[in-house]
């Protein structure tokens, strides 16, 4: 008698089969991890950059700003320092003669937009408060993702004196 050992074709096509679909599932929602960590590590290292330019503006009693280009949704910001001439200073006014302290750009899937205003820029007087370029903003102005991806943070609401992460909810930011 002859012992056969081992698998047949079809038990080995079926276990590959399985295999792949489990592949498949794990890639999808590996993606999608992926996704949620970028956009909340994009958001904090915003948040962060936001917070140094407004301490810098007080410690050196300058007027930063924080440009975003392009805009309506931004892929890109830059924090300039406002260094015009012949002030302690500058002029208060971003001019691109400013000198610039910081650039990020980030991956066009995760832009940037800011719901409500044409804004191009954050500025920070000498005493750390925020406005908004060009006007004034309203008491809270929000800078979120523009698509959804199911982050715990994809937006930032700014006030004048504060600076705050949370999740947008489809019509608000909702401070966490």
């Amino acid at each position: 008698m002859m012992d056969k050992k081992g698998f047949t074709l079809i038990e080995l096509l079926f276990v590959m089969v399985i295999i792949g679909i489990l592949l498949a599932i794990a890639g999808i929602s590996g993606k999608t991890w992926l996704d949620k960590y970028r956009v909340e590590t994009q958001m904090k290292e915003m948040a962060v950059d936001l917070m140094n330019a407004r301490v810098s503006a007080m410690q050196r009693n300058r007027m930063y700003f924080m440009v975003f280009n392009p805009t309506p949704t931004a892929t890109q910001y830059t924090i300039y320092e406002d260094t015009g001439p012949g002030q302690q200073e500058g002029n208060g006014t971003f001019e691109p003669a400013d000198r610039q302290v910081l650039q990020k750009s980030f991956n066009s899937n995760y832009a940037l937009t800011i719901p409500g205003v044409a804004v191009n820029s954050i500025n920070f007087d000498p005493k750390g408060l925020a406005s908004m370029s060009p006007g004034q903003m309203g008491p809270e102005q929000t800078i979120r993702v523009a698509a959804t991806f199911g982050a715990a943070y994809d937006c930032i609401v700014i006030s004048a004196t504060k600076i705050r992460m949370g999740v947008w909810n489809g019509a608000n930011c909702v401070v966490q």
